[in-house]
């Protein structure tokens, strides 16, 4: 997503009316959430959303244009690229932010994955039935542990059950923030559904906190949502022989920023394992390690092989132009081929001699 459409509405945040300023500033968090998983709105959508923000129609209406517009032939062609999916679910996430309507229970979570992603995923509101792992750029190509299948509706009722007997009464934001981090950190650690958990997760925080009155920033996730996903996995991922252990503090700063105005740094290679506090370097891996560089880089492309030169670049946190240099390197030694051009082109991982 480029950083024009994360901040395409900002004239109706400083120069609107109250409604127009609540609709953008729900706009910018539904578009930005969209980078959890590296997808991109359609200008449709945010003229659509334009024309919401500024009352020409209302959010069924807007829902109702972009399922239109996916059964046309431009449509069509934007949803390779699961454009479709962005444009889909940004518009849904809009609508929930615009009601009053939250209950603390574990159905209310399914109940945001279906009405999230219902038409999108087969499996909507559906607790997954297999165990599963992803591979992580945070995490040097690691899996975090995730909670078995076949003790999800348990796990869920526990943490639930345990949030809902503490009180944030009396505490400091230092100490509310710690424990909000810890219950949503746990809370996406039980990955319940197959896809769509983060932006599940998102969306969920954000009813929880305003139930407690806290005033919630668009700054965080309409900037940061990648950021916010990245903090999720170090919170909890532990590899002690490797001196690693799962830490709150990326989150944290997410929160702090979220709901207390905080000014903390948000950036992704801050969370990766290899970063170091007071690192200098404009990544988290070091430049001796260029065979992790090149991993990190294979590992990412095998998985999105579509993915552009941008989008590779953010992920080893590095330049466009050092994304494009190790990519030709790759090429020439073999381990990477590009297929059908450059424009609509995807990237094929070969095996390592």
């Amino acid at each position: 997503m480029s950083t024009d459409n994360r901040y395409i509405f900002d004239e109706y945040i400083v120069q609107g009316e109250t409604t127009q300023k609540q609709r953008a500033e729900n706009w910018q968090i539904a578009i930005g959430l969209q980078d959890v998983d590296k997808l991109k709105n359609s200008r449709y959508l945010l003229n659509t959303a334009k024309e919401h923000i500024e009352g020409k129609i209302d959010l069924a209406a807007a829902e109702e244009r972009i399922a239109d517009y996916y059964r046309t032939e431009e449509g069509r062609k934007l949803a390779a690229d699961r454009t479709d999916e962005a444009d889909i679910v940004a518009t849904r996430i809009a609508a929930i932010l615009a009601e009053d309507a939250f209950a603390f229970i574990p159905e209310e979570y399914s109940r945001l994955h279906k009405r999230l992603f219902k038409g999108v995923f087969p499996h909507a509101g559906k607790y997954r039935t297999v165990n599963i792992s992803k591979k992580e750029w945070v995490l040097d190509g690691e899996s975090v542990i995730y909670a078995p299948a076949d003790l999800l509706k348990e796990t869920i009722e526990y943490d639930f059950s345990q949030e809902r007997k503490f009180s944030y009464y009396g505490l400091s934001p230092q100490e509310s923030v710690k424990h909000i981090c810890k219950f949503i950190a746990g809370l996406w650690q039980i990955h319940p559904f197959m896809e769509g958990n983060t932006r599940t997760t998102a969306v969920f925080t954000i009813l929880y906190l305003r139930k407690f009155g806290f005033q919630v920033s668009n700054e965080p996730f309409k900037q940061y949502s990648w950021y916010f996903r990245n903090a999720l996995v170090r919170a909890n991922y532990n590899n002690y022989a490797h001196g690693i252990s799962s830490t709150t503090i990326y989150l944290e700063r997410f929160f702090e920023n979220l709901i207390f105005q905080g000014k903390n740094e948000l950036k992704n290679r801050f969370c990766h394992i290899l970063w170091k506090e007071g690192q200098s370097a404009q990544s988290a891996i070091p430049k001796c390690h260029r065979g992790t560089l090149e991993k990190v880089a294979l590992d990412f492309l095998r998985e999105n092989p579509k993915a552009t030169q941008k989008m590779l670049s953010e992920h080893i946190g590095k330049s466009e132009r050092t994304a494009k240099r190790l990519t030709k390197a790759l090429q020439e030694k073999g381990l990477l081929v590009r297929k059908n051009g450059k424009r609509n082109g995807v990237w094929e991982v070969k095996p390592e001699k």
